[in-house]
């Protein structure tokens, strides 16, 4: 079963995007991403939409950040997104008159709404700045690291 990952993609391009403050075409942002820039376009309108992202036209235009990092969260990119499904697995649907299959289907459809409650409370707690601040750290260990590499 394939994993959606368009959420971790489009967070992954919105860093990329916070880190330059000039305008990224989506060729440029499908490199990011080793993908077509045709996907990029398509997943850009649903966030130029919500009013995270704009495009500028014209010889230099591209995608520029549209919104406050620190009051943007991972479930307001999700939620534009659309709000894919959250797991991969799901219910057994092929025998819906089956008692066995009820029961299960039951069991596992409670567990699923409270995992999805969990995570959807928890992307709602971290926001694109947090995500950005989190990137600038990691760069500053990883900088530190490779200069005392250097100095032995």
């Amino acid at each position: 079963m394939k994993r959606d990952s368009r959420l971790s993609s489009i967070l992954h391009v919105l860093l990329h995007m916070a880190e330059k403050n000039e305008p990224l075409t989506s060729e440029t942002l499908a490199t990011f991403l080793a993908t077509n820039p045709v996907v990029i376009r398509r997943t850009m309108a649903s966030l130029r939409e919500a009013g995270f992202v704009r495009s500028e036209k014209g010889h230099g235009g591209g995608w520029v950040i549209a919104c406050d990092l620190t009051k943007v969260t991972m479930r307001d990119i999700h939620e534009a997104l659309g709000t894919p499904s959250l797991f991969a697995i799901g219910n057994r649907t092929e025998s819906p008159g089956c008692l066995v299959e009820q029961a299960v289907n039951a069991a596992m459809s409670e567990g699923f709404r409270e995992a999805e409650a969990l995570l959807m409370e928890r992307l709602g707690r971290i926001t694109l700045a947090d995500l950005a601040a989190d990137f600038h750290r990691r760069f500053a260990d990883y900088k530190a690291r490779q200069g005392h590499r250097n100095a032995v």
